[in-house]
């Protein structure tokens, strides 16, 4: 009788869920759905969500709202530990302040005697001293931790906290098979501000020739509601489609990270901005290529042995352009219905069960859960 009270009173046990949630974001959709189906049956997530009706729906789960300091503290109060969920929570370059937003709950999650465990976590940017002094305290304070790549362990070593390394937790997302033969081109692009205006113009023309090329439908694919949506046609009104390009092309939407992948999954090559446009497009099957605006895109293609053009330096002329646009399209024309080999994959999703162990310390961590 009383092996029953304790685990009902296990069940019980609340853990606050801390991340980029609720934001109409697929890849941290994504990411949700491997930290849910990680945690361990007794606890009880809460999760932190921008659009809490959205994630109620879809997952099942309670949320508070994400943006709103006070409340997630106050929620904190009612739960037994927190874990900051995947992405690269602790960095700042969105700002200063948002690095003081967690920098609170970890403190008051400590303060309460309650486990803190970064799970999955990408680290940086750091830019300030400032900052990099705060997150080396704070690495401290966490019981636990798992890093999603060999770079963010290594900064979080020189901030003096060491830790397991994974890839990334979205790997362990079950795929899909491939059936894109011949299929079409699918971008997962993003704004950036290496990308503005004609700075376009070498990777536009370079799909403009390979879709031609090969007589293939362009599929834009966005990842972010509020951030890709629509790239397409303003590429379009700014003159910055070849006339082939645009008559091609067309936007797709996705409401799910499983609707992403059913049209990856038919697509004969996956050109990714987007971290988890690329891992998910991996884990459909698709041949992928990556563009990469910021480190972490960059070490997901390498470990992945895809083809991957980094967005740090614009061409300077027009003779740099045109280079550019042929390294481009020899790239992604070699890749074409060329899907990334099966033993890749496999060992990039046997390597996320380091977070799923991190998520398992709960258990013992007093008896949070």
């Amino acid at each position: 009788m009383r092996e029953t009270s304790q685990t009902t009173d296990q069940a019980r046990r609340r853990v606050l869920l801390c991340g980029y949630y609720g934001e109409h974001n697929l890849g941290d959709d994504a990411l949700l759905e491997v930290l849910l189906g990680q945690l361990p049956a007794h606890c009880q997530p809460l999760v932190t969500a921008h659009d809490g009706a959205l994630v109620q729906e879809r997952f099942g789960v309670e949320t508070v709202p994400r943006r709103s300091l006070p409340l997630v503290l106050k929620a904190l109060g009612r739960c037994d530990a927190l874990v900051l969920g995947g992405g690269s929570l602790l960095q700042d370059s969105t700002s200063f302040r948002s690095l003081l937003y967690y920098a609170a709950l970890i403190a008051a999650a400590r303060l309460e005697g309650k486990p803190v465990l970064l799970w999955g976590q990408g680290l940086g940017p750091l830019r300030r001293r400032r900052s990099r002094l705060l997150v080396g305290r704070l690495l401290r304070l966490a019981t636990a931790v798992s890093w999603r790549d060999g770079e963010s362990a290594a900064l979080a070593k020189r901030l003096g906290r060491e830790g397991p390394v994974g890839s990334d937790p979205v790997w362990a997302v079950p795929p899909q098979p491939w059936r894109g033969t011949g299929g079409p081109l699918v971008l997962c692009f993003r704004p950036t501000k290496q990308l503005q205006g004609q700075a376009w113009r070498p990777y536009l023309e370079a799909l403009d020739q390979v879709a031609g090329a090969q007589d293939r439908e362009v599929i834009w694919l966005p990842f972010h509601a509020g951030q890709d949506r629509g790239l397409l046609a303003e590429l379009l009104q700014a003159g910055l489609l070849p006339a082939g390009l645009a008559g091609r092309s067309r936007e797709v939407l996705a409401e799910r990270p499983s609707e992403a992948m059913a049209v990856c999954s038919g697509a004969g090559l996956v050109v990714a901005m987007r971290l988890h446009g690329l891992i998910l497009a991996a884990l459909s099957g698709a041949p992928c290529a990556a563009l990469s605006y910021d480190p972490k895109v960059a070490a997901a293609a390498a470990a992945l042995g895809c083809p991957c053009q980094g967005l740090d330096q614009a061409p300077a002329s027009d003779v740099q352009s045109s280079e550019l646009q042929a390294l481009l399209l020899a790239s992604w024309s070699a890749a074409l219905d060329t899907p990334p080999p099966a033993a890749r994959l496999a060992a990039l999703r046997q390597q996320t069960e380091v977070h799923r162990q991190v998520l398992q310390t709960l258990d013992a961590s007093g008896g949070a859960c």
